[in-house]
């Protein structure tokens, strides 16, 4: 707890010195990314963007009773929407927590109570985006050291939780084995509804995304890949993505 209030207290000093720097070089600051179009993962019951922007109080209280440390708040690089939670799936994705609470804390309505269990979590959608680099379609085995950037995060990270120290252990044993990791990991009650291993021509295996996908980013997270080949389209429904 005092190492998110270190970091809350960070965060707005910095933005502010830099909003005063702009000020006083005569001046406006643009942030690089404050004209991309969006597309950060929010957290779980996000409402509509808009509406989220104008809701979202930024007082982290989601991040603050996430037990996987998942959320982060923006920063002033962003441009807009400054202090806003969001997800960073290539660090940590969400693992669909039981009740939710990152909805039940949210003070404001930015994340939807009607929001109450796995199945009700709308992210977005994930898409094998680059499936020349996936390990199963290759049939090539899991690497060794594969969870060092997990293990990384780990140590990086206060109050670890058991639900963290459990993943971990869930993810020992994959190395030098065929990989099925996005499809093993997938947290939601169901994980076939959202996720498969499915046959390819070369005798290899790839994953298949159905409707039951929430979009959570633990498949990205997880992905042993250098570059993810599994990722999250943000705000992205199954229909939209897949019925084209």
């Amino acid at each position: 707890m005092a190492k998110i209030e270190t970091q809350r207290r960070e965060f707005i000093k910095y933005s502010t010195l830099g909003i005063f720097a702009g000020v006083l070089g005569g001046g406006f600051i643009v942030a690089p990314n404050a004209l991309l179009a969006e597309n950060r993962l929010r957290p779980p019951g996000a409402v509509d963007e808009k509406e989220f922007l104008a809701l979202c109080i930024k007082c982290g209280q989601c991040l603050q009773v996430c037990p996987y440390h998942s959320i982060k708040l923006t920063d002033i690089e962003y441009g807009h929407g400054v202090g806003t939670p969001y997800i960073d799936a290539n660090e940590r994705g969400c693992y669909a927590c039981n009740a939710v609470p990152c909805v039940l804390a949210c003070p404001s309505g930015a994340l939807d109570h009607s929001c109450e269990k796995a199945e009700d979590i709308k992210m977005g959608i994930a898409v094998l985006s680059d499936p020349k680099s996936c390990l199963a379609i290759s049939k090539t085995p899991v690497p060794d050291g594969y969870l060092d950037d997990i293990k990384q995060f780990i140590d990086n990270t206060r109050n670890v939780t058991n639900l963290e120290l459990e993943l971990i252990e869930k993810l020992k044993g994959y190395e030098g084995k065929k990989c099925t990791l996005c499809a093993d990991i997938c947290p939601i009650p169901n994980p076939l509804s959202a996720i498969a291993m499915t046959p390819t021509a070369n005798g290899g295996e790839k994953p298949e995304i159905y409707d039951g996908c929430i979009g959570c980013g633990a498949c990205q997270e997880i992905c042993p890949t250098s570059s993810p080949s599994i990722t999250i389209k943000p705000r992205v429904t199954y229909e939209q993505f897949y019925s084209n």
